[in-house]
């Protein structure tokens, strides 16, 4: 092994441990008061230090370069990503909501390790201060209580066909082939898809089981009920029915980050002969980063909404040729 590429294994391999072990010792759970692999510590400033150390170990000539700053940086995180997913200390939802925001910080702490090296200022005091930060700071976040902020996914669909045939496709959603179902992003996330939805009767205090693979079921009790026109019930995920192996327990529904609190759907008539179904819903997210966890909670929830409308759509449309 020649000099050039020993010193590029070391700038990718110490960056890379430094990861994990930080990952290893925020997940520690007898220190969660202090140290949180959910903190705006973990998932915006170790990407940065990751990024400064990369280049920072690397040779003075490759540092200098732009480029070499914003790109190389991201073989560190690749390598803590695959590192991860092998021990089973990160799930594959995870890594896919944080990936570009590693990236991202990454390539800045790239730009900031390039500045330290080409201008020696104070090197190993700066990458000293640097390399410690998580731990200085993670204590200090761990005091600022997270707000939890409310949400609401919107979703509709056009459909063709008469109400009374259209809201019995909304009470009651029976069996769902795997074939039928559109739900390209939670499917790449690995989230559970619907199977089907039992309703016990019409009315408000009815009780109603959305149930998903993975074992996870949304448990629904009506609050308003209007027949053909509007449903608006409360939600509740029990994250003690999931099997532990079903979702990452950063992302499970019901957990302490994420929560669905209530739908609604409500049927609309159009001027040109159409019915427009509406379904929205309210979910809670509890971190110190909602600005981030927020838009991906959206994404997720109106993932899955649509993903039941064009079920209903195609099951009362079709039903008019029978």
């Amino acid at each position: 092994m020649n000099s050039k590429t020993k010193r590029f294994l070391i700038a990718i391999g110490i960056p890379t441990l430094y990861a994990v072990v930080l990952r290893l010792f925020f997940g520690i759970d007898t220190w969660m008061d202090l140290f949180s692999v959910m903190s705006v510590t973990f998932l915006f400033l170790l990407p940065i230090i990751v990024g400064a150390l990369t280049v920072y170990l690397s040779p003075h000539e490759k540092a200098k370069r732009i480029a070499y700053r914003v790109f190389t940086p991201w073989i560190s995180v690749l390598l803590f990503l695959v590192i991860t997913l092998a021990l089973v200390i990160e799930g594959w939802a995870c890594w896919l909501m944080i990936l570009p925001v590693y990236l991202l910080a990454s390539s800045i702490g790239g730009i900031i390790g390039g500045y330290l090296k080409t201008q020696k200022i104070s090197d190993r005091l700066n990458i000293s201060v640097l390399v410690l930060l998580p731990i200085l700071i993670g204590p200090i976040e761990s005091l600022i209580e997270s707000v939890p902020g409310t949400y609401k996914a919107y979703t509709y669909i056009d459909i063709d066909a008469p109400t009374e045939r259209i809201w019995s496709n909304v009470t009651r959603v029976h069996e769902i082939p795997v074939e039928d179902d559109k739900g390209y992003l939670t499917r790449m996330l690995g989230f559970p898809r619907p199977v089907k939805a039992e309703l016990n009767f019409e009315g408000v205090g009815a009780y109603r089981e959305a149930i998903f693979t993975k074992g996870l079921v949304f448990h629904e009790t009506v609050t308003e009920y209007i027949d053909i026109r509007r449903m608006t019930f409360d939600i509740k995920a029990y994250p003690h029915e999931i099997p532990s192996t079903a979702l990452d327990e950063h992302v499970v529904i019901g957990g302490d980050y994420f929560n669905v609190l209530n739908g609604t759907y409500e049927l609309e008539k159009l001027p040109n002969g159409l019915h427009r179904l509406h379904l929205y819903s309210n979910f809670r997210m509890n971190t110190t980063f909602n600005f981030y966890a927020g838009w991906w909670g959206k994404w997720i929830m109106k993932d899955i909404q649509n993903n039941i409308l064009q079920i209903q759509k195609k099951r009362s449309e079709e039903n008019l040729s029978q």
